[in-house]
């Protein structure tokens, strides 16, 4: 992501979303909390408050250019929205989040719906466990 995409969200570019939408683009793959993010920043030297943090990312939520996320048990997430739906998996020892598509279960879902009268909008499936890594601990 870039700066055009805050303009395209209707954001006027300011160094501190500048510089929080590059820390969700370097950790694209990754679910990252206000704090996280925060850290981040002070890590690379920038001069960037938390709650400046926290008030970027709700107007980037607002405006469709990340998704929140509050798995249970843990504090809010975020990720860059891709544009594509997927689902995730949270791992109850760890806190790990590993992301996945069906299109069989997407497709149920959507039948599902339709079998009930109801017109889906969008969804949000999330599945709990224990990762591989933690299994294999035990």
């Amino acid at each position: 992501m870039e700066s055009k995409d805050l303009r395209k969200a209707g954001l006027k570019v300011t160094l501190p979303r500048t510089k929080i939408l590059e820390i969700l683009d370097q950790n694209r793959h990754q679910h990252m909390s206000a704090e996280d993010v925060y850290r981040c920043l002070l890590e690379a030297g920038e001069d960037i408050g938390l709650a400046t943090v926290y008030r970027v990312l709700t107007q980037f939520e607002a405006a469709g250019l990340v998704q929140r996320h509050n798995f249970e048990g843990n504090q809010g997430v975020f990720e860059l929205n891709k544009g594509e739906h997927h689902d995730h998996m949270v791992c109850t020892e760890c806190g790990g989040i590993e992301e996945f598509m069906d299109a069989i279960i997407e497709d149920r879902q959507e039948l599902i719906a339709h079998d009930h009268g109801f017109d889906l909008t969008a969804h949000s499936m999330i599945l709990y466990g224990r990762c591989r890594k933690c299994r294999g601990k035990r």
